[in-house]
């Protein structure tokens, strides 16, 4: 009978009117969907931006590199050592570095890595990331697409590459005759034995990573080809290495250090990423911090709500104080019209979160095609489109959350209108 009672008033004190208590409950209402909308909202899309760049990095990266600071010569001796190791599941040799690729007058710096394509597949799914063919003779490349398209260059094409190893070999020439203007220039066959001519390399291949800043820079040689841009006859500048786990990746790279005896560094895919992921991780709490923020103004909304209809409904308490009413069942009124608006609020603003996070790519391209905003760059987030991740624990307590401080902003009120003297009520005008 009191749940019921104190039931039908909250519903009566809420139902729409053309009143002013009617017109602060809608904004109450209001108040909890975008406390409870826009903190679902931010930490979906931060949360999906984070797994997003985790399994792009670790869907062309591999788990742990070993490197030894220059050239590895020995590295055919290391590789097996490091088959070996317990938790390893692949290993595959690479040469990386800058390079500059022209094609038809345009010239971009570029990032070249040398893969053995066999073993390369037993740590990257190539055929998913790479339009075109993996057969790679000599003299061919797989470019990033974004690349490809800045250069104006397509499957079939042909780009040149220019290695630093032609630049210090210039130099030297250059430095030797200033130093002895009456050196004898060097000939062209003799500038063979320092310089690497480039060569045009036949592109086989787009390279589509998911990530802008992979697929706007890189270029996929054999290793050979690769070596000898580089001079590193037969050497190679480390080990690619993937394992078991890639999030727990400590206890194999201790195994690696003690098998090599301190001969090579090994780095795991985090720590090469570790100011990205940091940076994540604290915008992720300083957002929040904020949202918290708008869950408590929305509180305050309601608690302001409820004691303007506490004051405006002061001498109806006065007269159902005066008929019997108890003190718990006026606390359940307002309390009732708190829990009320905080399941409404909560299941509205819900609802809106997951519908615009479904939308939120054509939300974005509308609002650039409408308002020429550009938002979420694919240049500077990497993504093309905007990712997101609907964690279903971050809802629930986002969720409970709102539910919990509708209630508790409710009770200041409820307990000022159940403490009213019917007496001084009733003389109210």
């Amino acid at each position: 009978m009191q749940a019921s009672f104190s039931l039908f008033l909250a519903l009566r004190y809420l139902r729409p009117k053309r009143t002013f208590v009617s017109v602060i409950t809608v904004i109450s209402i209001s108040g909890v969907i975008l406390g409870v909308m826009v903190p679902i909202l931010v930490i979906s899309v931060m949360t999906g931006f984070e797994r997003a760049l985790e399994r792009a990095i670790l869907g062309f990266d591999p788990h742990l590199r070993v490197t030894n600071g220059e050239i590895m010569d020995n590295w055919e001796e290391v590789l097996p050592k490091i088959k070996n190791v317990p938790g390893v599941v692949g290993v595959a040799p690479y040469v990386q570095g800058p390079v500059l690729v022209e094609h038809e007058g345009h010239v971009n710096p570029a990032i070249i890595r040398g893969i053995d394509v066999p073993a390369e597949e037993k740590l990257v799914n190539l055929k998913k990331l790479v339009v075109g063919t993996l057969d790679m003779p000599p003299d061919t490349v797989i470019i990033g697409k974004e690349l490809a398209m800045e250069l104006g260059a397509r499957l079939g094409d042909e780009v040149t590459i220019y290695a630093p190893g032609n630049i210090h070999g210039i130099l030297d020439e250059i430095r030797r005759e200033n130093e002895d203007p009456n050196a004898k220039p060097k000939t062209l066959a003799e500038l063979k034995g320092d310089v690497v001519f480039p060569a045009p390399m036949k592109i086989v291949g787009l390279l589509n990573s998911g990530r802008n800043s992979v697929d706007s820079s890189t270029l996929l040689v054999p290793l050979a080809n690769a070596q000898e841009l580089y001079q590193l006859r037969g050497g190679v500048h480390g080990l690619s290495i993937n394992t078991v786990d890639p999030h727990d990746v400590r206890a194999t790279e201790r195994l690696i250090e003690d098998t090599l005896q301190g001969g090579a560094f090994v780095t795991s895919w985090y720590e090469e990423n570790r100011e990205r992921f940091d940076a994540i991780s604290v915008e992720i709490q300083v957002m929040y911090i904020i949202v918290s923020v708008t869950g408590l103004v929305a509180a305050f909304s309601i608690m302001n709500t409820f004691i303007t209809v506490t004051v405006q409904k002061t001498r109806e308490i006065g007269i159902m104080k005066a008929l019997g009413a108890t003190q718990a069942q006026i606390i359940w009124v307002f309390l009732s019209e708190g829990m009320i608006v905080g399941v409404i609020g909560t299941l509205i603003g819900l609802s809106l979160a997951v519908l615009l996070l479904h939308y939120r790519n054509d939300f974005r391209d509308w609002l650039n095609h409408t308002f020429h905003l550009r938002i979420f760059p694919a240049g500077i987030y990497e993504f093309d489109g905007i990712p997101a991740e609907i964690v279903p624990k971050d809802l629930l307590i986002i969720c409970l959350g709102a539910f919990f401080l509708c209630s508790v902003a409710s009770l200041i009120p409820a307990w000022i209108a159940a403490r009213l003297d019917p007496v001084k009520a009733l003389r109210v005008d």
